[in-house]
């Protein structure tokens, strides 16, 4: 990975949480970072 695609998906998951904080009160990231948890359990186990 580039310093330049690392930091465009930085800025994406900065505004995205930005975004998300703006509308809807961090519902949508608790949800998202749960899922992210699980999926990373799910990818260790395939390891």
């Amino acid at each position: 990975m580039t310093n330049q695609i690392a930091m465009i998906l930085g800025a994406a998951i900065l505004l995205g949480l930005g975004l998300d904080w703006f509308f809807n009160d961090w519902t949508a990231t608790l949800y998202l970072s749960r899922k992210l948890a699980d999926m990373v359990e799910w990818m260790a186990f395939w390891r």
